[in-house]
């Protein structure tokens, strides 16, 4: 065999070898491509598409348009959605599920306590949010201190672990915010405060002391030797005072509202309205505050005292004066199930139907300060999406599938997801168990 013959027959070997590897490896990047044909998809951000694509990679939406106009890599798995509605996974920057407490009943300050130190994500109340199309949530502690410590932002992940479902900035930081309460929730016998007045009082002189701390740091310069001792409650109130942490605020009467905003503007945090049940009174004054305000929809009468005046009208009133305005379900105050059933309601009430979408979705994001990652279905964002039946404020419409950064957390047809979605024997306990020989007892 001559040199020559060798030299040519290796070539073409390496050209093989090297055309099976880029095949292979094409191939495998397909396999990570979902292709969801067909449906109505509603992406917030932009104009509804009444036949489209949503193009999916690596958990990110890599297309999202027009069926005519997507184009799917071959090997890509394609799922056929026709008649069906996609739209964003729904937010929720208010939720008690997985119980996480924070303050106890010893003062009524106590920041530095976090909910990430007591949430069960393995309780059944986390497949009851997704099975309500919710793929991220604001884990709250209570409203009934002034300041109840830290939240936790959590994207509905199936994972068995609070670390599953964190949601990390930049830098590696776990992202939440700060659960403040006003109004009769924090009025007690000491030393807890006894009056309106006194609740105020009791906050300012807290973020006085924080403001000092700040001051503090600021003047060592990154020297060990002049930095204050550590002091945990300080860093929570300094990290809202920085707008790190959001200030996420229940609050019900006009006069309670009127409060956080001079807190607001004197401190100067960021500062999310909770519940507002008489914000329909205050719009303008929230509206010149630059106040986001996150409502809860309640139905039916009863409640506490202070919630006395709230209106479906709220979500339109705020819409209408620029505010930005998201719904929340307090869950259990509201089942996350019927979470789509807040913004049907709201819209019953006259706001638009764009505005109550968004309210569920991207106006969240917003007030979580995560909406250049998810809230609409927008080329580069997390795939974070829920499909639907039909209509999103249909009452006949269910939540058929939940999909968390690509990967399907819920599934209607599955009897284990069913039993979640629908309720019945099971559908709340946290663990099943048999106890006597296998039987149900």
């Amino acid at each position: 065999m001559s040199l020559h013959f060798r030299v040519q027959n290796r070539t073409f070997l390496q050209c093989f070898l090297l055309m099976l590897c880029l095949t292979f490896s094409a191939s495998i990047s397909a396999a990570d491509v979902q292709a969801f044909v067909g449906a109505r998809i509603v992406p917030v951000s932009s104009e509804v598409i009444e036949e489209g694509t949503l193009l999916v990679r690596d958990g990110k939406i890599e297309q999202v348009g027009p069926v005519k106009d997507v184009i799917i890599p071959d090997g890509a798995m394609r799922i056929d959605v026709t008649g069906k509605t996609i739209i964003p996974g729904l937010i929720c920057t208010h939720s008690h599920i997985g119980w996480g407490g924070g303050g106890d009943s010893s003062e009524p300050i106590q920041p530095e306590c976090h909910t990430l130190d007591s949430v069960d994500v393995r309780s059944a109340s986390f497949m009851r949010a997704r099975a309500g199309g919710l793929t991220l949530v604001n884990q709250m502690p209570g409203s009934g201190h002034l300041i109840s410590g830290r939240t936790t932002y959590l994207k509905l992940r199936d994972g068995g672990t609070v670390e599953d479902l964190l949601v990390h900035d930049a830098s590696g930081w776990p992202m939440g915010g700060l659960k403040m309460a006003n109004g009769t929730n924090s009025q007690r016998s000491a030393p807890f405060p006894g009056t309106r007045a006194k609740s105020a009082s009791l906050v300012r002189q807290a973020y006085v002391k924080a403001q000092e701390y700040q001051a503090k740091i600021a003047r060592a310069e990154g020297d060990p030797e002049k930095m204050p001792e550590r002091d945990l409650r300080m860093e929570a109130l300094v990290e809202a005072l920085e707008g790190k942490r959001i200030v996420h605020h229940h609050t019900h009467r006009h006069d309670d509202i009127l409060t956080v905003l001079r807190l607001k503007k004197e401190f100067g945090f960021e500062v999310v309205l909770h519940h507002v049940s008489d914000a329909w009174k205050v719009a303008k004054e929230i509206a010149a505050a630059d106040a986001a305000c996150s409502l809860i929809v309640v139905d039916s009468p009863g409640g506490k005292l202070e919630a006395r005046d709230i209106k479906l009208e709220n979500g339109a009133v705020l819409e209408e004066e620029g505010v930005n305005v998201a719904f929340h379900t307090d869950d259990w105050i509201t089942d996350s199930r019927l979470f789509l059933r807040s913004a049907a309601l709201g819209v019953r009430a006259g706001m638009s139907r764009e505005g109550a979408l968004r309210a569920l979705t991207l106006s969240g994001a917003e007030m979580l300060g995560l909406a250049d990652r998810t809230g609409s279905l927008a080329v580069g964002k997390d795939a974070d999406f829920a499909v639907l039946s039909g209509d999103p404020f249909s009452v006949y419409t269910q939540i058929l599938q939940t999909w968390v950064e690509g990967k399907q957390v819920f599934d209607r047809t599955n009897p284990e997801h069913l039993l979640f979605a629908i309720g019945g024997r099971g559908a709340g306990d946290d663990t099943a168990y048999n106890c006597c020989g296998g039987e149900d007892h």
